[in-house]
């Protein structure tokens, strides 16, 4: 995520040059990706206590999430 950040940063303050910025984009798409896979690997690992019962979390829809 830092490194992430970083990115981001650089290229939003028009530090890079074009090259370059080419390159931190894919790099970046690579860390999006890569954050996205840890999320879904963390999120199935999460259990929700229910009574005296471990079950799996999932996550409330968010209202309008069908439209």
């Amino acid at each position: 995520m830092g490194e992430l950040a970083q990115l981001v940063e650089q290229m939003e303050a028009g530090e890079l040059p074009l090259e370059a910025s080419v390159a931190a984009y894919k790099r970046g798409s690579e860390l999006v990706k890569f954050c996205a896979q840890q999320l879904d690997k963390v999120e199935s690992q999460v259990k929700v206590l229910e009574g005296d019962m471990l079950k799996p979390y999932t996550a409330p829809q968010a209202e309008g999430a069908d439209e």
